[in-house]
């Protein structure tokens, strides 16, 4: 059990691992403590539950098996130390890039990665899984696929790493509302996916932005808990539309204009556990 110092400090105690379906190496189920009485959180046996307020509900999951490649859809997910089990485990590396401290390339490089479509072969094992990828053309190869990586860019090379290959944080989330209204400021379609996140949320007031008052609070979604630990700085992959790969709209300068640059915030797991479209999402009380 977890119990708190007397000095108000939160202690914790890995419990026995628990299976998550899809990702059982990394699903460990923690029993997290709060000591003070106004934390809006606490333990009950090896569970933590919330006594704050419902902040709004979970509309879209979305993993990007390779980084900088099409979403994969969702409708449950496991989310595990490393975030969304299976989420930008792979990447393609840039040649000579270890005098650039991004050695990613992205869709900044080629925009039209935002078209090329992977596939897990093993989607009960996310983050071990083999992946195909189909290409705007309809052909298809294994991810790694020398030809691939040819067509994307000349000297790029594939790796993979088990934690996750981020800019930031390993879990992102924006509101609907947010997303919305960048949008149609940028004077195009509304399309969450622009953001890349990995939660979508539709806020319980509606309003856009409302994300950025979550930040230093943890959100309860489904059986998983998950700090907002910073907003998300955003760069010119959000000028590219998802469907065609191509730049179609300022929605990078409305950011910077209207926003700072913020759009959506990070996160980092507190509580492994599955979570699923339709789940009302809490917050604790600071």
């Amino acid at each position: 059990m977890a119990q708190a110092s007397p000095a108000g400090e939160l202690t914790t105690t890995v419990q026995d691992a628990a299976r998550c379906r899809g990702d059982p190496a990394r699903a460990w189920h923690m029993v997290v403590g709060v000591s003070k009485p106004d934390s809006g959180w606490r333990t009950i046996g090896a569970e933590m539950r919330s006594d704050g307020v419902p902040v709004g509900t979970v509309t879209g999951l979305w993993r990007y098996p390779v980084k900088s490649m099409a979403a994969e859809v969702l409708t449950t997910a496991c989310v595990s130390w490393a975030g969304v089990t299976g989420d930008r485990r792979w990447a393609l590396v840039r040649p000579g890039s270890g005098s650039n401290g991004f050695p990613w390339h992205t869709i900044r490089e080629n925009s039209a990665m935002w078209t090329y479509m992977p596939r897990l072969l093993n989607p009960d094992r996310p983050d071990k899984s083999q992946i195909e990828v189909r290409t705007p053309d309809g052909s298809i190869y294994d991810l790694t696929d020398p030809r691939l990586a040819g067509e994307l860019g000349a000297g790029l090379r594939i790796m993979r790493l088990d934690r996750g290959l981020f800019d930031a944080m390993p879990v992102s989330l924006i509101t609907t509302a947010t997303a919305s209204a960048l949008c149609d400021l940028a004077g195009v379609p509304a399309n969450e996916l622009r953001f890349r996140p990995n939660i979508v949320i539709a806020p319980a007031g509606g309003a856009p932005y409302a994300e950025e008052a979550w930040v230093g609070s943890i959100l309860r979604i489904g059986e998983a808990a998950v700090r907002v630990d910073r907003r998300d700085s955003r760069c010119v992959i959000v000028n590219v539309n998802p469907r065609t790969g191509q730049p179609d709209g300022p929605v990078l300068k409305v950011i910077g204009q209207y926003r700072r640059t913020y759009a959506g915030v990070y996160g980092t797991t507190v509580q492994p556990g599955r979570l699923k479209v339709g789940d009302a999402v809490t917050i604790g009380r600071r």
